[in-house]
């Protein structure tokens, strides 16, 4: 059944918010060459207990990994801090949040606006692959590379697009996404929650010790997540993220109260 395979752009995912949650909002963003399908179940779980969700699709997202390579950082970046301000103007307190690329994006917005904290998974502000350092050469004499796959991966699949390629153009722009992101940690003093899995192998753990290192913020938490891959929103420790997040959004938005009942 071919007619199949022509996928449909994964959407953008929005939620109002309800009960006495709903003037505290969460920005998630999703990683390189994901969508909002990798943190949706985060962003439902969050919309269940009543907070306002916002999830946008990134530039060059969603689609194919041409789209991709003709996006650039400030565009990623710039697309999801436009969907922050939005859910910040309509809700009391807001925190963003994001997975993998989505992280240093999460970081770099807190690191430019007052949020109310900062909750990611697996934050990507360095890379494993040494040739990152020449990617600014490397990407004209090889346009493309096949994307990291993790050995045994545990996590559920998407359907996210065409990135069976990934063009180093775009890597390129990942890695100035990064510089950004580091330069700007010391400006984030907002509370910031990170979770981390103990097997990452799209992530170096340079990653979190640029976290510890650099940033402004006198409160820093971490939590290992011993039983998932990379995109641990997915993957077996989901619910520990789901439910730790959301004990950090409520210590830091102290005038509101679940809109659970006993």
């Amino acid at each position: 059944m071919r007619e199949s395979s022509k996928q449909t752009v994964p959407a953008a995912f929005s939620y109002p918010g309800h009960g006495n949650n709903a003037r505290i909002g969460v920005a998630i963003c999703h990683g390189f060459t994901g969508s909002p399908l990798s943190v949706m179940p985060w962003a439902l779980h969050l919309a269940e207990q009543g907070f306002a969700v916002s999830v946008p699709l990134l530039p060059g997202h969603g689609t194919h990994w041409r789209e991709l390579a003709r996006s650039g950082w400030r565009e990623w970046a710039g697309a999801f801090e436009t969907a922050y301000l939005e859910l910040a103007a309509r809700t009391d307190t807001c925190f963003v949040a994001g997975l993998s690329m989505g992280g240093a994006v999460a970081l770099r917005t807190a690191s430019r606006h007052r949020v109310a904290g900062v909750a990611v998974v697996n934050p990507g502000l360095s890379f494993y692959d040494r040739r990152v350092r020449i990617i600014g050469i490397l990407k004209y004499f090889q346009p493309t590379t096949l994307p990291i796959v993790e050995a045994n991966p545990t996590a559920a699949t998407t359907e996210d697009g065409d990135y069976s390629q990934t063009p180093l153009a775009a890597v390129h722009q990942l890695k100035k996404l990064f510089a950004a992101a580091r330069r700007g940690l010391p400006r984030v003093t907002a509370p910031v929650l990170v979770f981390k899995s103990d097997t990452d192998e799209v992530v170096p753990p340079s990653s979190l010790e640029l976290i510890r290192r650099r940033l402004g913020s006198a409160e820093l938490r971490v939590v290992p997540l011993p039983n998932s891959g990379h995109v641990a929103t997915l993957d077996n420790d989901a619910p520990a993220i789901f439910g730790h997040s959301t004990t950090f959004f409520h210590e830091h938005a102290p005038h509101h109260v679940s809109s659970e009942t006993s």
